[in-house]
Parts: structure tokens; C-alpha cells; sequence
């Protein structure tokens, strides 16, 4: 996932760009842009961000509890450590355009306390994407390794549910001390996750208040 990690990088510094100093990319504050082109950028800006919230959602209230109810452990690691990888970069690219597209037309220089934070929210939802991405969800998978490979030497993994490794921990000091290490390790890439879907609820709340039907 190299490639990935510097195009983020890539896309994280030139969102920036746009955003103080937007009139290195044609943001005007003459009010003299594109019709055109403004739609496009705030169908990228709708579409990314609703991707994002949307897939944020699903993933974090809804389709990795059904897996984890439904599938067995070890399986449903394995697919998890496929699915995370894929899932921040989708939501950190489609955050990074959110934020480039919010930046652009909302110029930093001429925008007021509540766009400014905005900005911030949808910034803290891309960092809080690459950091899963680059730092926790690597560990994460690799602890998982080491787990799944002691509980197959303790002939446990293909159940549904944590049942049996609670009971083979409870006499095996390895097993416990590496449920202790990957317990913390997937908690704070947990906590990050709910850290940006929440910067994500904020932003949706922001939109609400702008329809008007």
C-alpha cells in the first residue's frame, strides 16, 4: 500500500495549497469563475463526502458487526485485514478531495469562523484516515498474525465469537499477553475511526443547515 500512502501525501499537500492559496488554482475573489467548473467541483465535493460519510457509516455501525457476529474469527480477520487497507484510502482520498473542493470554495482569506472550522473537521476526518492507514491498522493486522497463530497451535479461531479465546487465555499467559497488545493497538485505531466518522457527523450537520427546501 506505498503507492497509496504517497498519493494521499500528494493529494494531502495539494489540497492545502488550495486551501491558502487558492488563487494559485484560479480562485478569484472578484466572483469571475467558471459556472461549469464550480458545478463540477461541487459535485466532486457532495460526492466524495457523502462517500465517505456513507461508507464510514456502514463499516463502523453495520457491516463489520454482521460479519463478526456471522462469520468465523479467524475468517473474518482475514477478510478485515483486505477490507481496512482498501476502505482508508477510499475514505482519506475522497476526504482529501472534500477538503481540497470545500477549501477552493470557501477561501481561506474571505471565509468566516464557521467555514474555517468546517474546513478543520474535514481535515481532522483525513488525518485521522491516513493515520489508521499508515500507522494502525499495519500493526493491527500484523498482531492479528501472531494471534491467529497461536490460537491454531490451541486448535481455536475457526468459531464464531470470542468465547474460546477468553477461555484459552485464561490459561495461556503467550495467548493473554498478545490479546492485551492487539486489544490496545485496535482501540486506538478504533477510537480514530469513530474521531473521524465523528469530524464527518459534524460536517453532515453543517450541510443540513444550508438546504433550504
Amino acid at each position: 500500500m506505498a503507492w497509496v500512502t504517497r498519493f494521499l501525501t500528494a493529494v494531502a499537500f495539494l489540497a492545502i495549497g488550495v486551501i491558502f492559496s487558492p488563487e494559485t488554482f484560479g480562485s478569484k475573489s472578484d466572483g469571475q469563475k467558471s459556472p461549469m467548473f464550480l458545478t463540477v467541483l461541487k459535485l466532486a465535493y457532495l460526492l466524495c463526502f457523502s462517500t465517505a460519510w456513507g461508507a464510514a457509516l456502514w463499516v463502523t455501525f453495520i457491516g463489520g458487526i454482521i460479519m463478526f457476529k456471522n462469520l468465523p474469527r479467524h475468517q473474518f480477520g482475514n477478510l478485515q485485514s483486505k477490507m481496512f487497507p482498501a476502505y482508508f484510502s477510499m475514505v482519506g482520498v475522497c476526504c482529501a478531495v472534500a477538503v481540497g473542493s470545500f477549501g477552493y470554495l470557501h477561501p481561506w482569506k474571505t471565509s468566516g469562523a464557521t467555514e474555517k472550522y468546517q474546513l478543520g473537521f474535514l481535515l481532522a476526518a483525513f488525518a485521522f484516515n491516513l493515520s489508521n492507514l499508515v500507522i494502525f491498522t499495519p500493526m493491527t493486522i500484523e498482531m492479528m498474525k501472531q494471534r491467529h497463530k497461536i490460537e491454531r497451535e490451541a486448535n481455536i479461531g475457526e468459531e464464531v465469537g470470542w468465547t474460546k479465546n477468553k477461555e484459552e487465555a485464561k490459561k495461556n499467559p503467550k495467548l493473554a499477553a498478545m490479546n492485551k497488545k492487539f486489544g490496545m493497538i485496535h482501540g486506538l485505531s478504533s477510537l480514530a475511526n469513530i474521531f473521524s466518522f465523528g469530524s464527518l457527523a459534524i460536517h453532515s450537520w453543517y450541510l443540513a443547515g444550508k438546504i433550504d427546501f
